[in-house]
């Protein structure tokens, strides 16, 4: 349960007392005939929930005997991530609900979308080693985690050797089904479970696939939890694929707070509030958001708005950046805030070899580690069933008396991965070439799937397909498969073809997403609740599971935000997120600028692919200088989106007044919006101030690289810094040279000092 303090003796009592009861005995008293629907209602900030309870106790026993009467259902109030309530509402009462002094907003309720051991290796943490010091693992931070709850016999979350948990921490284990609050540990010191709004939307919660609980039913959050913080579990794999010495959370010592708001069809906003709202009241000290919406404007996104009072309560929230990649603008949690965080690849892959009748030979990749191939006929679409979605394999779409006995070709989309190795083993398949269309470009996921299945990017599809459509008659193309096992050493970081790209459609000033980590093929922990392929028919039960996603690269930020908090305790959430930001890596394993599987296996990723690059946690513990905020820079640059002041309000809580000049936002990159054609006149100036946490005197050089056809002109072009923790500003100057005929240009701004490189992208998008 919620706990909602009250002071009898606040001065504001009494006033927001007889705000408060009027507006709700006018909705509670409204007419019930017109269908309900869920809302999240912003409002006036006032405790409140004592008042609720006890008017809604009295209606009820005075309207005993009136049938029609319906009483308005009461699921959240929040007090915390910001002020409101949500509720199941009739058309009447919303009005009326509209037409009451202190409130603000609302919006219908809406499900968002889950946004689905080498790391730590591939990231530079080792033991004794940068961040993994005792001096970062010995400090307890706190990671409270919104997902689909936990798992938490899981090995990954042992208490063994831990301290008792910290006095400062206010939160609890809540009952529930198969849940008891013995459950917890040392570890996962808090859990909770919230789901009157998915209930409000979907219907009652089946307790025979899920339960009412924060236990785990389905793997997502059993996986992020253990990627941010999981123990060390020694041997860990998949199968024996991806073992190697052992798994790790980013920060293994850390705590877990579960916040299971998730459920099979998404996340209701209104739960998702009422998880965050709960996490900061128990005193979390970072929030991991692997889930989403699209992107809309910042006064309507719930998660923005949350996550907006978990930054005034020094709060550290990472998001995921969204699965709907390559195509552009459609990153989501797009405040900046939030840490948006985009998907890559690391050096760790499985491939398999796929050798057509040509000879010619493909190159995949697979999970499944068993015997090969050879010779055997390919089977697609009209060969391999004809009916309707047979070249996707969707459900009910082959024929047995066709696949049986071969390898059955499918392309991506219209249905899941896996369940369309189902089909495809349902019909007597023995193994499964899933073919990634122009859309989904060259990228090579290796999912769980229930039968030996390879991946295979675009371009070798189309080789493989022109081999079909020339083949001739039946059975007369044939392929051999080699399953190849764990690889290591491939390039990257790569960002990801299904991770989404920027610029942002609700803040096109900010570079989004930030950064980049791992989110392909991670290794992590997993409910036994669950099958590794996610699909009903599959008997297998696994302890870790290979699965893909943005939201496998958030936890990995989540936890690395806990890393350096628990070396430097006193900083903001923006100064955290400038270290991580400006220590970002923009080469990868070969000395090569990071790549873009979206565009192609040899395009470079830009800014609004990767932000400031892909994490670099050693480097990110000593940036040197980095670009600090505070409640009131973040409500100025609201103000300069024109935001009315209702709608700051939703943000500020009280009444702000903006000022005359709001100025630009002190962010650690620049998304610079030009008009083309508009010639050498046009001049768009920046303001930064940067505070010096590095070496106590240090003078910085300014080097640029110009985005093509404008010039930057950095005042002053040094800074020359005397003490820790001084503060000096600089101005630049971005100056159109010539119009372009593409839509966005590249460049950046390096501060540089004996070992420090603090990196701003610039993004220059051309309207």
């Amino acid at each position: 349960m919620l706990s909602f303090p009250f002071n009898d003796n606040h001065p504001m009592m009494f006033v927001r007392s007889l705000i408060f009861l009027s507006f709700f005995f006018l909705f509670f008293t409204s007419d019930a005939s017109s269908l309900k629907q869920t809302y999240v209602i912003h409002t006036v900030k006032s405790d409140t929930k004592h008042i609720v309870t006890s008017l809604l106790n009295s209606l009820q026993t005075e309207n005993l005997d009136d049938d029609d009467f319906s009483l308005p259902e009461i699921h959240y109030i929040y007090e915390n991530a910001m002020s409101g309530f949500s509720a199941t509402l009739t058309d009447d009462q919303l009005e009326t609900v509209k037409n009451t002094e202190g409130f603000i907003s609302a919006y219908p309720d809406e499900l968002l979308s889950l946004h689905t051991t080498h790391s730590h290796e591939f990231l530079g943490l080792g033991f004794g080693i940068g961040l993994w010091n005792e001096t970062s693992l010995a400090s307890d931070v706190i990671i409270g985690l919104v997902d689909t709850g936990i798992s938490p016999e899981h090995v990954s979350f042992r208490d063994t050797h831990m301290p008792p948990v910290p006095s400062r921490w206010r939160g609890s284990c809540d009952e529930g089904t198969n849940f008891s609050s013995s459950t917890c540990n040392k570890k996962i010191i808090g859990a909770a479970a919230y789901y009157k709004g998915y209930e409000s939307i979907v219907g009652k919660i089946n307790e025979t696939t899920d339960f009412r609980s924060a236990r785990d039913a389905q793997g997502h959050g059993t996986h992020t939890a253990s990627t941010a913080a999981g123990d060390i579990v020694p041997k860990a794999s998949y199968f024996g694929q991806a073992k190697g010495d052992f798994a790790s959370g980013m920060r293994f010592s850390s705590r877990i707070a579960a916040y299971k708001a998730c459920w099979a069809l998404g996340c209701a906003n209104t739960d998702v509030l009422a998880a965050i709202d709960r996490a900061i009241s128990d005193g979390v000290d970072v929030i991991s958001l692997s889930l989403g919406g699209s992107s809309r404007p910042f006064y309507v996104d719930p998660v923005a708005i949350a996550g907006f009072g978990a930054m005034q309560k020094n709060i550290f929230v990472s998001c995921s950046a969204g699965n709907s990649g390559p195509a552009k603008s459609t990153v989501s949690n797009g405040a900046p805030w939030l840490m948006t965080v985009a998907a890559s690849y690391t050096d760790r892959t499985f491939p398999a070899i796929v050798r057509i009748g040509t000879g010619k030979k493909l190159v995949g990749s697979s999970l499944y580690k068993g015997k090969s191939f050879k010779n055997l006929p390919l089977a697609f679409n009209r060969t391999a069933g004809g009916g309707r979605g047979a070249e996707f394999c969707v459900g009910n779409s082959l024929k047995r008396e066709l696949v049986e006995g071969k390898i059955v070709i499918c392309l991506r989309g219209a249905s899941g991965r896996t369940a369309k190795g189902e089909e495809v083993k349902r019909n007597g398949g023995v193994a499964m070439l899933l073919v990634s269309r122009e859309t989904e470009g060259e990228e090579l996921l290796a999912d769980p799937h229930v039968l030996p299945a390879v991946s295979i990017g675009f371009s070798d599809g189309k080789i493989l397909l022109k081999y079909l459509a020339a083949g001739g008659a039946a059975n007369s193309t044939v392929a051999t498969i080699r399953f190849r096992g764990t690889a290591y050493g491939a390039t990257a970081p790569i960002v990801a073809a299904f991770s989404s790209r920027g610029p942002s459609v609700a803040g096109p000033e900010i570079v989004k997403p930030d950064i980049s980590a791992p989110g392909l093929n991670i290794l992590a922990g997993w409910s036994p609740f669950s099958s590794p392929s996610l699909l009903r028919s599959d008997p297998r039960r696994v302890q870790f599971n290979i699965i893909s996603g943005t939201s496998m690269a958030c936890p990995h930020v989540s936890g690395i935000a806990a890393l350096i908090k628990s070396v430097h305790g006193d900083w903001s959430p923006a100064m955290i997120k400038s270290a991580l930001l400006t220590t970002a890596r923009t080469t990868d394993n070969r000395n090569q600028p990071i790549g873009d599987m979206g565009a192609g296996a040899n395009a470079a990723a830009t800014a609004f692919d990767f932000g400031s690059g892909h994490v670099d946690p050693a480097r990110a513990v000593d940036p040197g200088l980095v670009y600090d905020l505070s409640t009131v820079d973040y409500l100025n640059y609201l103000c300069s989106l024109n935001y009315t002041s209702e709608r700051i309000l939703l943000f500020s809580g009280t009444k702000y007044t903006c000022p005359a000049s709001p100025g630009e936002l002190n962010y650690p990159s620049f998304a610079v919006n030009l008009v083309n054609g508009a010639g050498s006149k046009t001049v768009r100036y920046y303001k930064r101030t940067v505070t010096n946490v590095g070496s106590p005197a240090c003078e910085y050089m300014a080097h640029v690289e110009e985005p093509k056809g404008v010039k930057v002109r950095v005042e002053p072009k040094v800074l020359k810094f005397q003490k820790v923790r001084e503060r000096l500003s600089y101005t630049v100057s971005f100056v159109v040279e010539a119009s372009r005929n593409s839509s966005s240009s590249f460049g950046s701004l390096v501060w540089m000092c004996d070992q420090y490189k603090v990196r701003s992208p610039i993004a220059v998008t051309w309207e």
